[in-house]
């Protein structure tokens, strides 16, 4: 019996060399055995014995498709005890079976795609159901959380605070470890338990108030409720001691919600909207008075049908004042749920190439053309779908609203969606990229390729290559502020 053991429940790189190394040597599944250092792992009774060292390899050398690799790092993350042994079984069966992944009706695949995806899920639920505290220290104030994930995704999801949360300190503590970011770094620590995190704070009740104020108990689906928000996660919600008795009270309340009197729309949201929410034209010359309104203003925008199967509105963030706009083509699935640009994995290599640049995103105001999230329903996924002409040009009202609220000297636009949008043209992206451009009011465009473009690369050599591009144009971008 070979058994290699690993650094922790979630050591993604230990595995993969334990198990090339196994594989190397010719060792089959059967006779293979994980272990966790410290802890049971994967393994049998027979994981006491002394482990047997893996014999000198039959192979020089072997590849995996990046489709396995992705999911294996899923997996790793899934607290079932035998994971290491189903990724290193279908390792094994890669080289005589190099197309395996792409047959998801494979009995391991199959087991694999599914434990991936109650990962995901997993990492999903916390990023909507963590609910921070605030405490005081010596530094000031600083927020703390208490989290049970139902898989082991504290630090795959730790990131998405850190974007969201970038200006605060702030800690969230689980079982099996705790994150701390301190408004400079990330770091992790070891578990905690419920009782070292507050149970409560000042603003707790103000919170209480705000959502039972937004409750639409005529669009109640109790059920649905459950699917989405399932109740294991409810003693960690402060809100959840409300539930029952808004769902107790919500057939009342709906009664008398159908028997009140309409209220009148909010005259300054009419204004800013479109043509077919107010009855009027939509003055083209009017400009929002402050970004506060201009959020508020895209929630009820309906200058296109995108409005209709999105979740909301993605407005930009950014400083008013900053020298640099960065526009992309629409928000994905992360952002059209968040609400906030760029957070999903084509924001992540956005920030990561800004760092390499050394541009600091918190100076830069981003955002994107198409302000609602375009997409066609595939199972339970959302395909993204590129915005039309139309759809670009009635969303154009929104980024020259925000052009003039935040003034930007230099505008860099992400593709040719983006690049259309701004230069009310079109351009070929990689003939025009990192080259100045004028615009009317005096300032300047930059066109660059869009980092989702990087992402959909097929091989190493060219990921890497377009990205180092990617950078160099940003160099540009820096050099002209």
């Amino acid at each position: 019996m070979a058994i290699e053991e690993l650094a922790s429940e979630t050591d993604f790189d230990g595995w993969r060399a334990a198990a090339r190394r196994l594989r190397l040597a010719g060792v089959e599944p059967a006779a293979a055995r994980f272990v966790v250092a410290g802890g049971h792992g994967s393994g049998s009774l027979f994981d006491q014995a002394e482990p047997d060292r893996p014999a000198a390899p039959r192979e020089t050398g072997f590849t995996v498709p990046k489709a396995f690799v992705d999911v294996a790092r899923e997996v790793i993350l899934h607290r079932s005890v035998d994971r290491f042994d189903l990724l290193y079984r279908m390792l094994w069966r890669l080289r005589d079976e190099p197309d395996l992944m792409k047959v998801t009706s494979d009995g391991d695949v199959a087991d694999a795609l599914e434990r991936a995806k109650n990962v995901s899920r997993a990492s999903h639920k916390m990023k909507a159901f963590v609910r921070f505290r605030i405490v005081h220290d010596a530094a000031g104030e600083a927020y703390v959380a208490w989290f049970e994930p139902a898989h082991r995704v504290l630090e795959k999801t730790a990131p998405f605070f850190v974007r969201r949360f970038a200006s605060m300190r702030w800690s969230i503590l689980t079982p099996e470890g705790s994150a701390f970011w301190d408004g400079d770094a990330l770091s992790f620590g070891p578990g905690a338990r419920a009782e070292d995190a507050p149970q409560d704070d000042e603003i707790e009740e103000f919170w209480k108030t705000y959502y039972a104020s937004t409750f639409n108990p005529a669009r109640l689906k109790t059920k649905t409720m459950q699917g989405e928000m399932p109740k294991r996660y409810w003693k960690n919600m402060p809100e959840a001691s409300l539930i029952p008795e808004l769902i107790a009270a919500s057939r009342d309340r709906t009664e008398t919600m159908v028997d009140s009197a309409p209220t009148l729309p909010n005259a300054k949201l009419a204004s800013a909207v479109a043509p077919d929410v107010r009855g009027g034209g939509l003055d083209d010359q009017q400009v929002v008075g402050d970004m506060g309104e201009l959020r508020q203003a895209i929630q009820g925008c309906r200058r296109c049908p995108l409005w209709r199967d999105a979740t909301q509105g993605v407005c930009g963030v950014g400083p008013v004042g900053a020298r640099l706009m960065i526009v992309g083509e629409q928000p994905g699935d992360q952002e059209d749920l968040a609400g906030l640009p760029f957070v999903g994995p084509a924001g992540q290599v956005l920030d990561a190439a800004l760092e390499e640049a050394g541009i600091d995103r918190s100076d830069v105001y981003v955002t994107n053309a198409v302000k609602h999230f375009k997409h066609e329903p595939r199972g339970k996924r959302r395909l993204h779908k590129t915005p039309n002409a139309g759809e670009v040009t009635a969303c154009r009202w929104w980024l020259d609203q925000e052009r003039t609220l935040v003034r930007p000297s230099l505008t860099l636009t992400l593709g040719a969606t983006a690049a259309f949008a701004v230069l009310n043209q079109k351009v070929a992206v990689m003939k025009t990229r990192g080259e100045p451009l004028p615009l009317p009011d005096g300032s300047r465009a930059m066109v660059t390729v869009h980092p989702s473009y990087l992402l959909r690369l097929p091989d190493e050599e060219a990921r890497v290559r377009e990205r180092a591009a990617f950078v160099r144009d940003l160099v540009k971008v820096r050099a002209l502020l």
